[in-house]
């Protein structure tokens, strides 16, 4: 490595080391003001609204969307805009956390006597406790660091991260407090893969196919190969007299086999199925017939309803195809 190869590096864990002092510093400062600002934030009526000027905008916007998607309504405030009408979106039921490291941000600084006025709570995550920010606020959460990442000191680095960690902490206290759940972030979530893998059910990935390969006990190998190759399925189920499901062919299963007996496909399906297979309802998660097929190492998974009739099956293509996997 070279002395330029080893100047970037070394530079590179100094910063991420300044960062995680700031991230400590701010850990070891979280008192009962941090939970009072928990508290007025459960017992808001209104709504958590972020706002911050500069770098400190870009975070509170992160925050906004942190809380909102885990379920705390909140949003973004540019402190610039406020002023010129916006702050007609801030009503007496609401919450203002106000980011700003010196407090003494001109555009948060202006806006606060109206914040006042109109009679919604301040709370102010901030570097410099005896600014004009942290004295105004209801509440004040401390993020005060030594220095900078910069090497000049000055552009917003450990000051930043340290206001991020701070509210992210914030955002997860509040959504354990909640118990909000996966099934909750999905709901926020709808078009993303978690969204998909906690919302989507066995019955959706049934549709992706609409096939259902279904063959009776006394069917011989051939005509439930018929049956398998017809649906394009890689297996088939096996149903008694009342169409219960009785077992499951796969067309690995017949490969098997056919090293063993050349003349297998005169038999009987029930002679050759796997008897009493694991299978799922239609009104299970997707994910869960996923885990299942996994642990139990197959390819293929029989749905059934509530009397045991079988109406289809699950295999690793339709649940990619469904974004699941």
């Amino acid at each position: 490595m070279s002395q330029k190869e080893i100047a970037i590096k070394e530079q590179a864990q100094e910063v991420l080391k300044i960062e995680a002092e700031a991230i400590k510093g701010v850990s070891e400062a979280i008192d009962q003001e941090f939970v009072a600002v928990v508290q007025e934030i459960l017992d808001c009526t209104g709504r958590v609204i972020m706002t911050g000027m500069g770098k400190s905008g870009f975070i509170a916007k992160k925050l906004a969307a942190t809380l909102s998607s885990t379920g705390t309504p909140a949003f973004f405030l540019h402190p610039a805009e406020a002023i010129h009408g916006d702050l007609g979106m801030v009503t007496e039921k609401d919450i203002i956390i106000a980011i700003s490291n010196s407090g003494e941000t001109e555009e948060i600084v202006n806006i606060l006597p109206v914040i006042k006025r109109i009679g919604a709570q301040i709370a102010a995550i901030t570097g410099n406790i005896e600014s004009t920010l942290a004295q105004t606020g209801d509440y004040t959460l401390e993020a005060a660091i030594e220095e900078e990442a910069c090497p000049l000191n000055l552009a917003p680095t450990a000051s930043t991260t340290a206001a991020l960690a701070l509210g992210d902490a914030l955002a997860m206290v509040l959504l354990a407090i909640r118990d909000f759940k996966p099934e909750d972030f999905a709901l926020y979530h709808p078009g993303g893969s978690l969204g998909r893998q906690l919302l989507l059910t066995v019955d959706d990935v049934l549709h992706v196919r609409e096939r259902n390969p279904i063959v009776k006990q006394d069917s011989t190998l051939k005509e439930t190969l018929f049956v398998m190759t017809s649906t394009r399925m890689g297996a088939a189920n096996i149903v008694d007299a009342e169409g219960e499901l009785a077992g499951i062919i796969t067309d690995g299963d017949i490969r098997r086999l056919l090293e063993e007996d050349p003349h297998l496909m005169h038999k009987e399906a029930q002679e050759i199925m796997s008897v009493g297979p694991t299978t799922i309802t239609p009104d299970k998660l997707a994910a869960e017939a996923l885990k299942i097929m996994q642990d139990k190492e197959i390819n293929d998974l029989p749905v059934v309803d509530q009397e045991g009739k079988p109406l289809g099956l699950v295999n690793f293509q339709d649940l990619l195809k469904a974004g699941v996997i």
